[in-house]
C-alpha cells in the first residue's frame, strides 16, 4: 500500500454560495473530510456523518452511482449513524485497511464526546475542566492557519494533557479563557426563555466563535436554543436541543431538516444556517420563524404530556 510522502490541510468552512474551490484541489490525492460531499473527479477521498452531507440531489447521486458500480465504495464514506466522524474514519481505516487505532483510542473517545455533546453536564460543558475541552476551545477559536497542521501529528504522539501544555497552545489559552468568560457574561444578559426556547442576538458583538452549551449552563431547563451571531465572514443562525433535556428522543425536533430548508443543515439535535455578512435581516427573519417552530412543537408536547 503506497503512504504519502508530504501532506497539507486545508479548513473548510460552511458560508452561502459554493464551498468549494477547484484550484484548492492538489494534482494528487484530496481528501474532503467531516465536510459536504463534492462531486469533483480531483477528489479521491470522501468521509462524512452529517444528515445533511449532500448540498444537491445530483451530488448524492454521484455519490450513490459510485457506491453501486464499485468504483468508490472503497474510497468514498458516508455513515449518518455515526456520532463523529473520527469514530467513522477509525472503524474503515481498521476494518478495510488493517490501521490501529490503539494508539489514538483517548482521540476516538474524546471526538465522540465533543461532536455529539455527551458531556455529563453544562458545567463540564461550559467549565472546561478536562485538556480535551480546553483544546477544542483553542483549535476552534485560533486563527493561525499554522495550528491545525502543527497539532496534529503531536496528537497521534502525546496524551491531551501533553498537548495542552506545549507552548504553542499555552500562549492561546489565556486570552481565550477571558474571551469565553465574556461570552458567557455577554449571552447571560442578552438570552431570555419562552416556551422552552433561548433565543438570543449577539450581532452587534462579532465574534468567530462561542461555546454552544452556554445557553444550557444558564437556563438548564429549556429544550431549544436559537441564537445569532456575526462573525467576519457570515451571519450565522445557530439551533440547538437541550443535551441534558428530559424530554423523550421522539418528541424532539429534527433540527437539521429546519435547517435545509434555509440552504443550512446539521445534525438532528443540532444545526445552523450562514447568510451573507449584510443579510442580517433575512437571518433574522429565519430566527423568528425557526423559534415560532420550535415554541409550537415544545408547548404541543407539554399539552400531550
Amino acid at each position: 500500500m503506497k503512504t504519502a510522502t508530504t501532506y497539507s490541510y486545508h479548513g473548510l468552512v460552511h458560508r452561502t454560495g459554493a464551498l468549494f474551490d477547484e484550484g484548492d484541489f492538489g494534482s494528487g490525492e484530496n481528501a474532503i473530510v467531516d465536510f459536504k460531499y463534492s462531486a469533483s473527479p480531483k477528489v479521491t477521498w470522501w468521509f462524512d456523518h452529517h444528515q445533511s452531507a449532500f448540498l444537491t440531489p445530483e451530488d448524492q447521486k454521484n455519490f450513490e452511482t459510485g457506491q453501486a458500480d464499485g468504483s468508490q465504495r472503497m474510497r468514498k464514506f458516508f455513515n449518518a449513524n455515526y456520532i463523529s466522524c473520527t469514530s467513522l474514519i477509525a472503524d474503515i481505516a481498521q476494518l478495510n485497511f488493517g490501521f490501529n487505532t490503539a494508539p489514538v483510542l483517548e482521540l476516538i473517545q474524546w471526538a465522540d464526546i465533543v461532536d455529539g455533546a455527551r458531556y455529563e453536564s453544562a458545567k463540564a460543558a461550559v467549565e472546561m475542566a478536562a485538556p480535551a475541552m480546553k483544546l477544542t476551545m483553542v483549535i476552534e477559536s485560533s486563527s493561525d492557519p499554522t495550528l491545525v497542521p502543527k497539532l496534529i501529528p503531536i496528537l497521534t504522539e502525546m496524551s491531551l494533557q501533553q498537548v495542552l501544555d506545549q507552548g504553542i497552545v499555552q500562549a492561546l489559552l489565556g486570552p481565550l479563557m477571558d474571551r469565553h468568560w465574556a461570552a458567557l457574561e455577554l449571552i447571560k444578559q442578552r438570552a431570555t426563555v419562552d416556551h422552552g426556547v433561548i433565543t438570543f442576538d449577539i450581532t452587534d458583538q462579532p465574534t468567530e466563535g462561542y461555546n454552544k452549551f452556554i445557553p444550557y449552563y444558564l437556563h438548564p431547563d429549556a429544550t431549544y436554543n436559537v441564537g445569532l451571531s456575526k462573525s467576519s465572514f457570515r451571519t450565522k443562525v445557530s439551533v440547538g436541543t437541550n443535551p441534558w433535556t428530559k424530554r423523550m428522543t421522539s418528541e424532539l425536533v429534527n433540527l437539521a431538516a429546519i435547517c435545509e430548508r434555509y440552504g443550512g443543515g446539521g445534525h438532528a439535535r443540532v444545526g445552523a444556517i450562514s447568510f451573507p455578512p449584510d443579510r442580517e435581516d433575512e437571518a433574522r427573519k429565519a430566527v423568528g420563524e425557526i423559534v415560532a417552530e420550535l415554541q409550537a412543537a415544545s408547548t404541543g408536547h407539554e399539552k400531550n404530556s
